[in-house]
């Protein structure tokens, strides 16, 4: 019988969700990696940049282990979104360099703390999380951004892919999806017809303002 690693299971999947990330910023250009692709600015290097942030405050703020990272504007270190973008004299180089470097010090308190080691958000009455809960989070928050950036980078120049092993797609060409397109669509406007008694588009809110979270995404 196999004895259950629960802190290597975590590190796999999280490592996992690392490297799809940085798999969406290969192939493009400065402005591709930079481009925003969404109304509220979701662009490629704007999650590296975010995420790099995120991984320090966890793995390293919390557990009295700080690191040189990027600031999170929602620990409020920083004007709002500014871990969300990057500057023009912010390279790739240095936005993903950092993020390998600190996701290395995140893997070496990994390493030094059992999983029921108990950290602290700062600031007066933070609350206390252990590193168990902290790397489920960071599993949440990693695999959530690259799935971001997996939609936008399909926007982008049309590739897509669940990693670089094993893109996890239907096969098919280029007329193929473009027929699956269409009868999805098609199907969406059949329901929504059924549904309202109407062929008109929906009449839900398209977008709303969102509240700031209570915690670092």
């Amino acid at each position: 019988m196999i004895s259950p690693d629960f802190k290597a299971d975590l590190r796999l999947i999280l490592q996992d969700a690392r490297d799809t990330l940085l798999w969406k910023l290969e192939g493009l250009s400065e402005y591709g990696i930079r481009r925003p692709m969404t109304p509220t600015g979701t662009n490629l290097l704007g999650l590296v940049k975010h995420l790099a942030g995120a991984e320090a405050f966890y793995f390293g703020t919390v557990f009295g282990r700080p690191v040189d990272a990027p600031e999170l504007w929602i620990a409020g270190d920083a004007e709002p979104n500014a871990d969300l973008w990057a500057r023009p004299d912010e390279t790739r180089k240095q936005i993903v360099g950092d993020y390998r470097r600190i996701c290395a010090h995140s893997d070496a308190t990994i390493e030094a703390l059992p999983l029921d080691a108990v950290g602290r958000m700062p600031g007066e009455g933070g609350s206390e999380l252990t590193l168990h809960r902290a790397l489920a989070h960071m599993i949440y928050e990693t695999s959530r951004h690259a799935g971001h950036a997996d939609v936008v980078r399909e926007l982008i120049d049309g590739a897509v892919g669940q990693r670089a092993g094993g893109d996890n797609m239907a096969p098919g060409d280029a007329s193929w999806w473009a027929a699956h397109r269409d009868r999805v669509e098609r199907a969406a406007k059949e329901a929504d017809r059924l549904n309202s008694g109407t062929e008109s588009a929906p009449s839900e809110a398209r977008g709303t303002a969102r509240p700031a979270p209570a915690d670092p995404q």
